[in-house]
């Protein structure tokens, strides 16, 4: 656990506490020696810097909004933790509505008895992925409740980004005939957080896949824009759920080719042995896209020069039967239906 929690190069600064405590949520005298220690000297910008109730900033033309609300247990795992998990999160659904992400709320809700090492790697890697993501955290809030109240660190983040002027995704614009593309390997990040979650640990070297991914949306927009019909990130439930949410609003029928979907060896065979269906599996790193038919491999080879989607392929299409159902096509020629799971198949990988 040492190793995952010291896989960060910023040396943490010289704290005169080494936990957290009550008061340092009470807004008073440890609570601005904590902010000014960590958040203030660590997401230095302008924006911040103002110490204000909220930021202030000009954007122009369509916008986009999200938030989302990350509780991983555990809060460090094989590549990557909480803290990168949360901007990430962000980031890419930002991407997913065709928007360029540009400013971040960061939410901490910490737990009595946290220790300072692991608040500073959590605060780090989400400060590594802001910087990789091309995004500014310019606000935020930090709460503390008792001990046995929480898990550590729950955060919510939420941003807001410019939607490409290309950008016309909308889940009324998936048709009969649409090609739907992954991004890279499924089921990484699910069965990361597995290897190290207590008493389910074992032996492997498979880590998360989390890494922002708007970067990658913004190249595909440039090149292809309005092809590009519908994206989604398959993150809590996988892609069977989102696939599902998909064919049940659009009203289509979803093909997929089993042998087409990539899946690394190691991560099958997790997931075979822990008795999950990959394809239910949360991701954090990959997205899907429905495009046109007529670029579908166009699409997909400049997506495998993108780096963290090396391993893009196209999975299936939209089809005229079995509407508002998702069918997969095994690798030894049957059919059997993809439904959405009655619950969750894994607790708290997001």
């Amino acid at each position: 656990m040492n190793k995952l929690i010291n896989s960060f190069s910023c040396p943490i600064p010289a704290f005169d506490f080494e936990v957290i405590s009550l008061g340092h949520g009470s807004g008073g005298l440890l609570t601005n020696k904590l902010l000014d220690k960590s958040i203030f000297s660590l997401f230095d910008n302008d924006m911040l810097n103002s110490r204000h109730d909220g930021a202030v900033f000009d954007l122009a033309g369509p916008l986009a909004f999200s938030t989302d609300s990350f509780v991983v247990s555990p809060i460090f795992f094989p590549g990557g933790n909480i803290g990168d998990l949360a901007v990430n999160g962000t980031v890419n659904d930002l991407a997913m509505c065709g928007a360029v992400p540009k400013y971040l709320s960061l939410g901490l809700i910490l737990e009595e008895g946290l220790k300072i090492e692991e608040l500073w790697t959590v605060l780090v890697s989400a400060k590594e992925a802001a910087n990789k993501a091309g995004v500014q955290i310019v606000t935020g809030d930090t709460k503390v409740v008792e001990r046995n109240k929480g898990d550590k660190v729950f955060i919510n983040t939420s941003g807001i980004g410019q939607v490409h002027p290309k950008a016309r995704i909308d889940i009324q614009r998936v048709s009969t005939g649409d090609k739907i593309v992954v991004s890279g390997s499924l089921a990484n990040h699910g069965v990361s957080v597995l290897s190290v979650r207590e008493g389910l640990e074992f032996e492997t070297d498979i880590i998360s896949d989390t890494q922002p991914i708007n970067n990658i949306v913004y190249r595909m927009l440039n090149t292809f824009g309005q092809h590009i019909h519908l994206t989604r990130d398959p993150t809590r439930g996988g892609i069977a759920t989102v696939l599902n949410e998909i064919a049940q609003q659009s009203g289509q029928g979803i093909a997929l080719n089993e042998k087409d979907i990539p899946i690394e060896l190691q991560v099958q065979s997790a997931c075979e042995l822990l008795g999950l269906d990959p394809l239910y599996v949360a991701n954090e790193g990959v997205y899907i896209s429905f495009v046109a038919a007529e670029i579908a491999d166009s699409y997909v080879e400049a997506l495998r020069q993108c780096p963290g989607a090396k391993k893009a392929a196209c999975i299936g299409e939209v089809v005229t039967e079995h509407p508002g159902q998702v069918i997969i096509n095994s690798r030894i020629g049957g059919r059997r239906v993809i439904a959405m799971l009655p619950g969750e198949q894994l607790p708290r990988i997001c």
